[in-house]
């Protein structure tokens, strides 16, 4: 099986005070010792322009929550906050706290570039190197030194087992990726982002480019990954959210309105803007 577990970071800094998350949903009836992620009182700001208001929410192990709302409420500025991938963004700056397994990921001691292998990222829009098929996935695998080089062809072939796609493309890892359908190049970033063994999957729309037999593969697996890590997804697709999420996250205008189970949600929306939101009377 492949093993997807990530060296951790060094300890925390000093505290600071945490912010209340908002309208918290009634406690998951699975047993979780500690959440994964901690996401406490976020502010951003792009400039003089604030993106993100006071958001507070967690990420539990091997569970999916899917973020929805209107296009620009912040959903994907959010994502690239939990691995730092804003950090070097100019005039990008941040407020409030986020714990990584009880970690804050900015104390000084924690190296970004470290912190950020502990995450896999998929884009919208299916963007594999112009490389062969199995250099896509041993490139980084071999970049952070994850296995040994003669453990690598079974790692490849572990990643894409992982994603779906080793039967499809066992006979032809030496051609290039370009010339893979829209869907097998998805997957394929999948399980590129598996080369390096994360512990959390961030997926900013996965499906938005692909047709519905990709995404219905893409569904399948999202169901099978988060069997052994957490993954955050992003999805303008409500029937999406319902099919793959433990949770749902509803986001406006940079501020969390709602967090809850699935179920929950979608059935007795408590904040009144999801609850129109989900009607489809904005979007």
């Amino acid at each position: 099986m492949l093993d997807l577990e990530t060296p951790r970071t060094a300890k925390a800094g000093a505290a600071t005070r945490p912010r209340p998350a908002p309208q918290p949903a009634p406690a998951s009836s699975r047993s979780e010792p500690s959440p994964l992620i901690d996401v406490q009182g976020i502010d951003f700001w792009h400039g003089p322009k604030q993106v993100l208001h006071d958001v507070s929410f967690d990420l539990r192990r091997r569970e999916c929550l899917a973020f929805i709302g209107p296009s620009g409420c912040g959903k994907s500025t959010l994502l690239k906050c939990l691995n730092r991938m804003q950090d070097d963004v100019a005039g990008a700056r941040m407020g409030g706290r986020i714990l990584y397994d009880g970690e804050d990921i900015h104390a000084p001691e924690v190296d970004p570039p470290l912190h950020r292998r502990r995450f896999g990222w998929v884009a919208q829009k299916p963007n594999p190197f112009a490389w062969s098929i199995r250099e896509n996935i041993a490139y980084g695998a071999r970049l952070h030194a994850v296995v040994d080089p003669p453990r690598m062809d079974a790692h490849v072939e572990g990643c894409l087992r992982a994603a779906g796609l080793w039967e499809e493309v066992k006979d032809r890892l030496g051609a290039s990726a370009l010339g893979l359908s829209g869907g097998q190049q998805q997957r394929l970033c999948i399980a590129r982002a598996l080369g390096t063994r994360p512990q959390v999957l961030l997926m900013d729309e996965p499906c938005g480019s692909i047709d519905p037999v990709a995404t219905a593969h893409l569904e399948a697996l999202i169901l099978r990954l988060k069997r052994r890590m957490a993954i955050v997804v992003i999805t303008h697709n409500m029937e999406q959210a319902r099919r793959v999420a433990d949770r749902v996250a509803f986001l406006q205008l940079g501020r969390l309105r709602e967090i809850g189970e699935t179920k929950q949600v979608f059935s007795n929306a408590r904040d009144p803007q999801c609850a129109a939101y989900l009607r489809g009377e904005f979007g």
